[in-house]
C-alpha cells in the first residue's frame, strides 16, 4: 500500500514539474527554434526550386550551415541549440507523465512525445557539434546519414523487416497530419479566443498549409524508405532533401516542389504563432486532474 501511495506522490510530483510554468516557456521557446529550422528549409527548398544552387541541402543540416554562415554564427547556432533542447525536455517530459489534455496518458500518445523528444535530441546534437566544429563547418548531410543508417540496419537479422515497418509507420504518419492539418484540429490546441477574426483566419491558413506540406514530406520520405526496404537497397532511402528533389522529377516538375518547399516556409511560420498562443496547463490546478473548461489551457501536440 505504501509502495502505490509513494508511486502515485511521484507521479503528481512529475505532472507538477511538467506542468509549471518553467516547462511551459521550455515548451514555446522550442517551438520558435522549430520555426527557424522549417523557414530556413523552406527558403532553401525554394531557390532550389528556381534553379539556384547554394550548395547546400534543403534540410535541417543546410539550415543549421547558412545559420552558421551568419554574422556571429556560432553565438546563433548555440541559441538554437538551446531552443532544441527545451524542446526535446517538454516531450520528454510528456512521455513521461502524459500531455496535459484528455487522454494524454495513452501509452500511443507518450510513445509519440518520446519519439518527438529523441527526434529533436539528434537535431540539437548535431547543432551543438556544428557549434563547436565552428560556423559553416556543418554536420553531414541528412540524406547521406539517412542512407548509412537504413544499410546498417538492412544488415541486422530481420533488418528488412525493421525498415519496412519504419518506412510503413512514416507514410502513416504523414497520412495522418495531412488529414488532421485539413480537419483543422491543430486549432484544438490554441488559444483562439484571444485572436481577432482576421488573425484567427490567417493562423488557420498557416496551420492547414504548412500541416499538409509537412505531412505529404513525411509520407514520401516513408515511401522511399519502405521501397528501401522492399528492394533491398539502402540508397532507395532519401533524407528530406532527396525526398524534395524528387518533387521536381513529377510531370508537374518544379512547381510542385517549390509549392511543397513554401508549404515548410509556412509551417515554420506557423510554430511561431503556435508559441505565442499555444494554450498552456492551469499552473494552480491540481496536476492530476487538468480541466477542460474554457478557460483551462493545454499543450499542443504539433510535431
Amino acid at each position: 500500500m505504501a509502495i502505490k501511495k509513494d508511486a502515485a506522490h511521484a507521479r503528481s510530483q512529475g505532472r507538477r514539474i511538467s506542468n509549471s510554468r518553467a516547462m511551459e516557456i521550455l515548451s514555446r521557446v522550442g517551438l520558435c527554434a522549430r520555426g527557424v529550422i522549417y523557414v530556413l528549409v523552406g527558403l532553401l527548398a525554394v531557390q532550389m526550386g528556381f534553379g539556384g544552387d547554394s550548395g547546400k541541402e534543403a534540410d535541417r543540416s543546410g539550415a543549421v550551415r547558412t545559420i552558421g554562415e551568419q554574422p556571429f554564427g556560432r553565438v546563433l547556432l548555440w541559441a538554437l541549440a538551446v531552443g532544441l533542447a527545451a524542446m526535446a525536455l517538454w516531450r520528454l517530459s510528456e512521455a513521461a507523465f502524459g500531455q496535459a489534455v484528455t487522454g494524454g496518458d495513452k501509452w500511443t500518445r507518450r510513445l509519440g512525445s518520446l519519439g518527438l523528444a529523441v527526434f529533436y535530441t539528434v537535431i540539437c546534437v548535431g547543432v551543438v557539434q556544428t557549434a563547436l566544429v565552428g560556423g559553416s563547418a556543418g554536420g553531414r548531410p541528412g540524406d547521406e546519414t539517412s542512407k548509412d543508417y537504413t544499410a546498417r540496419v538492412l544488415n541486422w537479422p530481420l533488418g528488412r523487416v525493421l525498415v519496412g515497418v519504419v518506412g510503413a509507420v512514416l507514410a502513416v504518419v504523414g497520412v495522418v497530419i495531412v488529414v488532421r492539418s485539413l480537419m483543422r484540429k491543430f486549432e484544438d490546441n490554441l488559444r483562439t479566443g484571444e485572436m481577432s477574426p482576421t488573425t484567427r483566419r490567417v493562423v488557420a491558413g498557416l496551420g492547414i498549409v504548412g500541416g499538409v506540406a509537412c505531412g505529404v514530406v513525411a509520407a514520401v520520405a516513408g515511401l522511399f524508405v519502405l521501397l528501401a526496404a522492399v528492394r533491398f537497397d539502402p540508397g532507395e532511402a532519401k533524407g528530406m532533401d532527396e525526398t524534395l528533389r524528387s518533387f521536381a522529377a513529377t510531370p508537374a516538375g518544379p512547381v510542385l516542389l517549390i509549392a511543397a518547399a513554401v508549404g515548410l516556409l509556412v509551417f515554420g511560420l506557423y510554430s511561431f504563432c503556435e508559441a505565442r498562443w499555444r494554450k498552456a496547463p492551469e499552473h494552480g490546478a491540481p496536476a492530476e486532474q487538468p480541466t477542460e473548461a474554457p478557460g483551462s489551457e493545454t499543450r499542443p501536440s504539433a510535431p
